[in-house]
């Protein structure tokens, strides 16, 4: 019989890669999603019967927050989180053999701007602003479901490097054209994780049964702005670049329609609890992140 997982909201930057990694692994693998030719939100019974035998379930729905933070934006950000993982878990409750694993994203902005010490899942402090209570309205939705044959993770996932998506095309975009200098003070902290290494993680987790609780999905060694844009630099044979000030940050993102936190907010973020359990990081550093995610563009 084949092995069956669900990918909720599979169809971006981080679900396409994992839809193919678990295909080349031979899983069935059923995509739940708001686009044409995918199970809809809205087919509550097929998704019960989707799930029902599934090994794994992984929710990744909700709205890009690379937007301006406006109501309307505010809201479809805020629900489009929440409302599917209620969705999800209902439909876990209905199933007669549920899912064995659920893990539902989370992000690493949960945490306080930090440039003084990293923030692990035992120590770390949580933040305030809008996306800070997006993240923890997620969570909560999410742990609210006591689910005694489910499983439980939430992954609080740092910005994803790799090479067909994610904030690596308009970084490297800076660099080409001349940009890639520190922006804003260049100070606050980077975390990041190659999107290898998220999929290895949810195969670590698959492996473990005594795992659940909240993972910090995060490189080990999280840099500043300064280094990753000069490391940017290194890799894409740039030798220089010219920074970019906070205040023209700001006239950026409000003429491309986005937030200078993506930017300017310092995520001091370390993987603890993955590390504690025996979790062997496939790329550690930055330097062999960066030089692997160039040569596969190139």
């Amino acid at each position: 019989m084949t092995k069956k997982i669900v990918l909720a909201g599979g169809t971006g930057f981080v679900g396409s890669f994992l839809d193919w990694k678990y295909r080349s692994l031979g899983y069935d693998v059923i995509s739940i999603s708001r686009r044409p030719g995918h199970m809809g939100w809205q087919e509550k019974e097929k998704i019960a019967e989707g799930l029902d035998g599934a090994e794994l379930l992984v929710n990744l729905a909700g709205k890009s927050v690379n937007c301006r933070y406006n109501k309307s934006n505010r809201e479809q950000i805020f629900r489009s989180r929440t409302d599917t993982t209620e969705a999800l878990g209902k439909a876990v409750l209905a199933c007669a053999n549920p899912p064995k694993l659920w893990l539902n994203a989370s992000t690493a902005t949960i945490y306080r701007h930090a440039e003084d010490r990293p923030m692990t899942e035992a120590e770390g402090e949580l933040g305030s602003g809008f996306s800070v209570e997006v993240a923890k309205a997620w969570e909560q939705s999410f742990f609210s479901f006591k689910l005694p044959y489910t499983r439980q993770a939430a992954l609080r996932i740092a910005i994803v490097l790799g090479s067909h998506g994610g904030v690596m095309v308009p970084y490297s975009n800076l660099v080409k054209f001349g940009l890639g200098g520190a922006q804003g003070s260049g100070r606050q902290m980077f975390s990041w994780i190659h999107i290898e290494d998220l999929f290895e993680i949810i195969r670590f987790l698959q492996s473990r049964e005594d795992l659940s609780g909240v993972f910090n999905c995060s490189a080990p060694a999280p840099v500043t702005n300064r280094v990753l844009m000069k490391e940017l630099r290194a890799v894409m044979g740039r030798r220089l670049g010219l920074p970019a000030a906070s205040w023209m940050l700001e006239i950026g993102a409000f003429l491309l329609r986005t937030e200078t936190e993506l930017i300017l907010k310092s995520r001091f973020v370390v993987p603890e609890r993955l590390l504690t359990e025996g979790y062997s990081f496939k790329y550690p550093s930055l330097d062999d992140a960066l030089q692997h995610i160039v040569s596969e563009k190139s």
